[in-house]
């Protein structure tokens, strides 16, 4: 008979002593293998029928960023004659912000977790708040961006992991933490200590003064949410370690693609359970309003599976703002909450306002049942039929998909 409670304590001590940090940037044909004409995307498995209006975005943008299409239309058409083949990120080890599109020609950034023997990808946001993929811009500029990334950006960050070694996302995770992120929808101080661990090494490594001064903006200015990439490719790196993990009920993915909402479990290995994508609760930008909003989106909630964003709102007294959260107290609380589903606690990430203990790690299946408490995944909100974030909020998934799983488990593990 399989020990459940062992199992899951091997899968906390995996998760508790990763140590993620970034390798190299490459592009994704050669990083994850992705041929022909193939695109990830971000939540679990969807069809183009099924897509909403911000991932159809994403595709169009990254069809012609590949020159498989010269317009959207055609861009559409090829999708729709069944000639792109879709696959999650989270089947190659990746994830994607929002609507996640990664082709074979993104660049990725690679982040390996060499305690745990594992590594994962995400692609570099891209561009201004307007022209960003992941919200489904498509049009000249970001197209142009994408490029700009591959060709300038992406040498220029290789060149310095080259030179300066491996960059250790861990430590420097901690450190934002304990400078008020929650590392899902607050990364200001991450994106901070990034930028200043960058800024010297990219001016040895990049020649021209014109492509250091955009590169420099595009990774220091109006975009304190810069670092997401690098935090979600750590949470992936490190919540690959419980993958296939025997007789573990602990959550090793949760993702959502504005329609669907999945979760993975350690001991069920690749299979998806699956819900209906909630509806965000949230705070809108001036002009917009719930109805102008599109489902939960992203493969982000990689955040809370590592023990971070919602499970670890108590470490930051300006996300509750952001995401609508009351008070301070209801973070507090909601960390609290969190607690109460989760296998233990990470040292890595301390609470100072909860005696600095680690925050809530482990989401585990059984838990979430018996109580029926799902994990609260902070979020941005994207416009259902326009390319930009409206607000950002609090996404509450349904219970449906954990009690599939626990069901499945039972199948899989008799008594």
């Amino acid at each position: 008979m399989v020990n459940v409670a062992a199992a899951n304590r091997e899968a906390l001590d995996r998760l508790c002593r990763a140590r993620p940090a970034w390798t190299g940037v490459g592009l994704a044909r050669e990083a994850l293998g992705l041929a022909g004409r193939t695109l990830l995307h971000a939540g679990p498995p969807i069809s183009w029928q099924q897509m909403c209006w911000p991932m159809r975005g994403a595709v169009r943008a990254a069809i012609m960023f590949e020159g498989w299409a010269r317009s959207a239309e055609d861009a559409d058409a090829l999708a729709a004659a069944g000639e792109v083949t879709f696959a999650p990120c989270h089947s190659r080890g990746a994830v994607g912000p929002m609507a996640g599109i990664i082709s074979p020609g993104t660049p990725v950034l690679v982040v390996e977790d060499r305690v745990n023997g594992t590594s994962a990808f995400s692609f570099i946001a891209d561009g201004p708040w307007g022209h960003q993929l992941r919200f489904g811009a498509h049009g000249p500029e970001t197209l142009a961006g994408l490029a700009w990334i591959r060709d300038v950006a992406a040498p220029a960050f290789q060149t310095v992991l080259e030179r300066e070694g491996p960059i250790d996302l861990a430590s420097l995770m901690a450190q934002a933490l304990a400078m008020g992120d929650e590392l899902h929808m607050r990364n200001a101080a991450a994106t901070g200590l990034l930028a200043r661990r960058l800024a010297a090494p990219l001016v040895a490594a990049v020649a021209s003064t014109k492509d250091l001064e955009a590169i420099l903006r595009f990774v220091a200015r109006d975009n304190d949410q810069f670092f997401l990439a690098w935090s979600m490719c750590a949470a992936k790196a490190a919540t690959r370690s419980i993958e296939g993990l025997e007789g573990s009920t602990v959550v090793s993915a949760m993702a959502r693609n504005g329609v669907l909402f999945g979760i993975r479990v350690a001991g069920t290995g690749d299979r998806w359970f699956i819900g209906s994508a909630s509806v965000v609760e949230g705070l809108y930008f001036p002009g917009f309003r719930a109805s102008d909003a599109n489902r939960d989106t992203g493969d982000s909630a990689i955040m809370e599976t590592y023990g971070l964003g919602g499970m670890a709102m108590a470490v930051s007294p300006a996300v509750h703002k952001i995401v609508g959260a009351k008070s301070f107290a209801d973070a507090l609380a909601t960390t609290q909450e969190m607690a109460e589903i989760c296998v233990g606690a990470n040292p890595l990430f301390p609470i100072a306002p909860l005696g600095d203990q680690g925050t809530p790690t482990g989401i585990d299946i059984r838990k979430v049942v018996r109580t029926g408490i799902v994990p609260k995944i902070n979020t941005a909100i994207a416009h259902a039929s326009a390319p930009r974030m409206i607000g950002a909020g609090i996404a509450t998934p349904p219970l449906e998909p954990f009690v599939d799983a626990l069901v499945a488990f039972g199948e899989r593990y008799p008594g």
